[in-house]
């Protein structure tokens, strides 16, 4: 498993840890569910676009094969 490290403000550090308490969770589970949860977000909103261009344009590739 890779580790990194990011500087964050004092205010931001917190932020998160008033998060981490509300959901009772340890700050790196947090941080990693978030982490997740955005990587699977931009995945889906890229395949939601590229369908969309694809079944836009699905005409103009057929014509041009």
């Amino acid at each position: 498993m890779t580790s990194i490290t990011i500087d964050l403000s004092d205010s931001q550090f917190g932020k998160l840890q008033e998060l981490a308490e509300v959901y009772g969770i340890a700050l790196e589970v947090l941080l990693k569910a978030s982490l997740e949860d955005w990587l699977s977000s931009q995945k889906s909103e890229f395949v939601d676009a590229a369908n969309y261009v694809l079944t836009k344009n699905a005409e103009l590739y057929r014509r041009l094969a």
